[in-house]
């Protein structure tokens, strides 16, 4: 929800300076966004070339070069955005993977190896399927066609049509999808390569030496990977060989971090700076400073994404899908081998790779390795694993043309409209399960990553609810935060809705942002000295606006507590320690802002209005019933 007209901001987070959270939510919303322009640039594309067949192509061949003296670098139009412009589709699909191997899922390594081989699985099966109905013709030489699954299309989808609580299921996805993705182009790479010249892939290979010792010595100055990056697409395009494997690997190179608190207090002793002197040169320290608070994978994500999804995805369906539907086309469709191969590769062979690929490395650990979802749900990831669309359509451009580019073309769309449709049915039939049983098709009993360190102490923390709730809310929150003012309610709203919930409340008080946020978190704890640190909570979160010293007093007095002794627990800052220790332990787990929710151990990602804080909870609760006693 966006801020206006009175409504609060319910994704806002009050940080030291502000971070952009790139997590896989936000990802699923452009994604989702982005998948109603490609449906209309599909079907523009298919009016406009069936209503105007040569105007269509011959748009989309118009040559445009460039040229430098004797030098000349030349594509029509289609192939600039194939080659040019899908560059950034993939430099966004390398960063959201190296991102999860950084701070997501792979993290833990070993979580890497199924998704690895399930979606290795999930290329060979529908390989062997194709290349099995186009034995004997040259139209085998397409198999590449079938390999790869349409990440973005593919995340919408699920996006759309699965469960809303599970984003284990969409990170399993996205981790099985990119690595189709991933040898997809390197395939198009390698196999399919026009005129190879060695020499230019050397010099390619000698800029990417560089941009890995730039790298090594930590030089964090964009625009000098940018010129490299262009100059490592301009050689691999001279060599022959696809040039959009540049921006995977750029991506694959680009780190990604949390924002850690000491580089955040020192981006806002940076602007304090400025603020009191504006300066030029304050404010170019500024602007280093908030560059270096945020890693590089987030700022280019932040940068390319929207344009990857917006934009270049639905020129690229604009520029490709288009084909006359005829009589003559659907006619020989139903007999050719190459829509034949593709739409059964795709909507049979996906699933049965990914599904028996997984059942199979499960089984042969003894379920060391397992999927981090239910069984129902790796069947919803195999089949929505059947939307090839983008990455398809680009491998079918060149490894077939004429007439079986054609053919392709329809397979693909037809593979991806049935894959959507039995993807709906997997999910709508988990749906009318029992819960339990549902829960288990769903979430599965994988164990889960726990991102919160420093766990719950029953004698320590400030709690609400029973001691042995199945599900534990921790906030990490400041009493002077406006974000925090608003989750309050919602807080309390969530108690009311699920009794049996367990919430705790620790500080984390900003005090380089909010002056009276140490004040208000050591009277919390000298009212918690007399019995009344909840009382004392709900009035602070009332009056956020009044958080000075003799407001304290006179709550203290409103909550009939000893004023002496609640004047000597502040004056002598007993509590300094205590909130020091909450602090540390946000510190531990990542926290840089307020407010921050965990769910049994697991931070929570997005909005936290009543709607999103339920799902989180319901998810919870449905996984804890799976948990052996």
């Amino acid at each position: 929800m966006t801020r206006g007209a009175g409504r609060p901001r319910w994704s806002g987070q009050t940080t030291w300076v502000g971070r952009f959270d790139s997590s896989l939510r936000s990802f699923l919303r452009t994604e989702t966004g982005s998948a109603r322009l490609v449906v209309l640039a599909t079907v523009a594309a298919l009016v406009w070339a069936n209503v105007g067949p040569s105007s269509y192509e011959s748009f989309w061949h118009t040559p445009l070069s460039l040229q430098l003296g004797d030098w000349e670098l030349g594509r029509d139009l289609r192939g600039w955005v194939n080659s040019g412009l899908m560059t950034i589709f993939f430099l966004v699909a390398g960063l959201e993977l190296r991102r999860d191997f950084d701070i997501g899922e792979l993290r833990e390594r070993r979580r890497f190896t199924l998704p690895l081989l399930a979606g290795l699985g999930g290329m060979l099966v529908p390989i062997l399927i194709y290349l099995a109905i186009n034995a004997g013709n040259t139209t085998a030489a397409g198999w590449g066609v079938v390999m790869a699954t349409d990440t973005a299309l593919a995340l919408a989808t699920l996006a759309i049509l699965g469960p809303r609580f599970s984003d284990r299921l969409r990170g399993f996805l996205l981790t099985v999808s990119v690595v189709d993705d991933v040898v997809a182009i390197v395939v198009l790479a390698v196999a399919y390569p026009e005129h190879p010249s060695p020499p230019a892939l050397l010099t390619a290979g000698g800029i990417f030496a560089v941009v890995l010792l730039a790298r090594a010595t930590g030089l964090r100055y964009g625009p000098i990977y940018l010129l490299l990056g262009v100059a490592a697409w301009v050689a691999v395009s001279v060599s022959g060989v696809d040039p959009v494997v540049v921006g995977l690997l750029m991506g694959l190179l680009t780190y990604a971090y949390a924002p850690s608190r000491v580089d955040l207090e020192r981006t806002s002793d940076l602007f304090r700076l400025f603020r009191e002197q504006p300066t030029p040169q304050f404010a170019h320290s500024v602007r280093a400073g908030l560059v270096a608070a945020l890693s590089p994978n987030d700022r280019l994500q932040h940068l390319y994404h929207p344009w990857a999804s917006y934009v270049i995805v639905p020129l690229f369906a604009l520029a490709n899908v288009g084909l006359v539907i005829d009589g003559e086309l659907l006619a020989r469709a139903v007999t050719s081998p190459v829509a034949l191969g593709v739409v059964v590769a795709y909507v049979i062979g996906k699933p049965a790779g990914i599904i028996l690929t997984s059942r199979l490395v499960t089984v042969l650990t003894h379920n060391r390795l397992r999927p981090p979802v239910g069984w129902g749900a790796v069947t919803g990831v195999g089949t929505v694993s059947g939307i090839g669309f983008t990455v398809a359509l680009l491998v079918a451009s060149h490894a077939l043309s004429g007439p079986a580019l054609d053919e392709a073309k329809l397979g693909i769309l037809a593979a991806t409209v049935v894959s959507a449709v039995v993807t709906w049915s997997v999910f709508r039939l988990a749906a009318r399960l029992p819960a339990e049983r549902r829960a288990r098709a769903l979430l599965g009993t994988a164990e889960e990553i726990v991102d919160l360190l420093v766990p719950v102490d029953m004698d320590r923390d400030h709690i609400r609810g029973p001691a042995d709730a199945p599900v534990t809310v921790v906030e990490y929150g400041d009493f002077e935060c406006p974000y925090c003012g608003q989750a309050e309610p919602v807080v309390r709203e969530l108690l009311a809705e699920f009794t049996k919930i367990r919430y705790v409340w620790r500080h984390l008080p900003l005090t380089e942002v909010h002056p009276h946020a140490e004040l208000a978190a050591e009277a919390a704890e000298a009212a918690g000295d007399q019995g009344a640190f909840w009382e004392m909570h709900d009035l602070l979160f009332k009056h956020q606006d009044a958080l000075g010293t003799v407001d304290m007093l006179h709550y203290a007095e409103q909550l009939g507590l000893d004023l002496d002794r609640f004047r000597d627990y502040l004056a002598e800052r007993r509590s300094v320690d205590r909130i020091g220790e909450d602090v540390d332990s946000a510190d531990l787990s990542g926290v840089s802002g307020t407010p921050t929710f965990f769910i049994n151990g697991r931070r929570h990602h997005g909005a936290y209005d009543i709607t999103a804080l339920s799902a989180a909870v319901k998810g919870a609760f449905a996984q804890a019933k799976l948990r052996p006693e």
